[in-house]
């Protein structure tokens, strides 16, 4: 065979081009890499000045809420506890709001029950303005209420309330029942079965949303009027008032009193406060009257939880308020007022 001595010996491919051991051209192999390299600088830049613009934030919104002027404040254990009353004359009545609620929550309702009992109403310790203590556990809450009992000179004969618990705060009146039956004289579950149920975020939530940046984002939401009102609006329903300005403060003020925030997170990363099935039960073979009361259009729990409810603690059948969603107290004052009225009858 004969060759061409001009002939010069045949490249595959120029240099730049040639395959590598992964298959791929080193050009390419080399733009991937700016390009990644790109993208993790942008990234960087993008969480520095986040980080930056939310330690501003931060401080330019330290300043905190002072409570409203005129608040009554007692020792409830441990706990310096802000309290209302209502009425003077009549059995005693004791309102125990639920998670993010206090004592205002009952503005509604708590006048319509003093034309026949005396009502006493407490911030429990995390929420509203009484002293921020943990733990903010079940345990704790009740402890508080039990001294709140002793400050006010209830539970002894004549004197044993009629306990109202609104959502989580149900949990607290069953377990102040079962600790101190002789001391309380009827127990109400409003919007809520008093059960442990995991509900609310995820205790890895905590950790995973850490500062400055929650804190900026709980000051956002507090800002944001709008945001008040649909969570506002998607618990009470429509035959609750709309939330004015002042309707607002009483819902946002007191997350931002000194304290507020590491209570909240505390809060949050707890979970809805609750009590095992079992123990709860155990309210069944207490010698009290009992009643269930649930909005019936209340999208927090099953259609079949009041009637469950009423069953696990030995109550008659629960009473339902129509068209009324989680908050009733606030959209069905009167009904709720009717309820009570009921259970007192009972108790005499």
């Amino acid at each position: 065979m004969r060759t061409d001595p001009q002939a010069q010996p045949l490249d595959p491919a120029p240099p730049e081009t040639r395959g590598t051991d992964d298959g791929r051209p080193p050009r390419r192999r080399s733009r991937l890499r700016r390009w990644v390299r790109r993208l993790v600088l942008v990234c960087a830049v993008l969480l520095v000045v986040l980080t930056s613009a939310s330690f501003l934030y931060n401080a330019a919104t330290g300043r905190r809420a002072v409570p409203p002027g005129g608040l009554r404040y007692v020792q409830a254990a441990d706990v310096r506890t802000r309290y209302r009353t209502w009425g003077r004359t009549g059995s005693p009545v004791v309102l125990v709001h639920g998670a993010f609620e206090q004592v205002d929550t009952w503005s509604r309702l708590a006048p319509l029950l003093a034309r026949h009992h005396r009502v006493y109403a407490l911030d429990l310790t995390g929420d509203g303005y009484s002293e921020r203590r943990g733990p903010y556990t079940v345990g704790h809450f009740t402890q508080q209420l039990l001294g709140f009992l002793d400050a006010m000179h209830l539970g002894g004969p004549g004197e044993r309330p009629m306990l109202v618990g609104h959502s989580s705060g149900a949990a607290v009146v069953v377990q102040a029942a079962l600790r101190a039956p002789g001391r309380i004289g009827s127990v109400m579950l409003l919007d809520g079965d008093a059960l442990d149920t995991g509900a609310g975020p995820p205790r890895a939530f905590r950790y995973l949303l850490i500062d400055p940046y929650r804190t900026s984002l709980l000051r956002l939401g507090l800002g944001a009027d709008w945001l008040i009102r649909s969570v506002y609006d998607a618990q009470c329903g429509p035959a609750c008032p709309r939330l004015d300005a002042a309707g607002l403060d009483q819902w946002r003020r007191p997350l931002r009193v000194p304290g507020a925030e590491d209570a909240l997170w505390s809060m949050l990363g707890e979970g809805v406060p609750g009590l095992p099935a079992d123990q709860v039960a155990r309210l069944a073979a207490v010698p009290l009257p009992k009643s269930v009361v649930f909005g019936a259009r209340d999208d927090v729990f099953s259609r079949q939880t009041p009637m469950e409810t009423a069953r696990r603690i030995g109550a008659p059948a629960p009473t339902l308020v129509p068209g009324a969603r989680h908050l009733t107290m606030i959209s069905s004052p009167d009904q709720v007022a009717a309820a009570v009225a009921a259970l007192a009858a009972r108790s005499a």
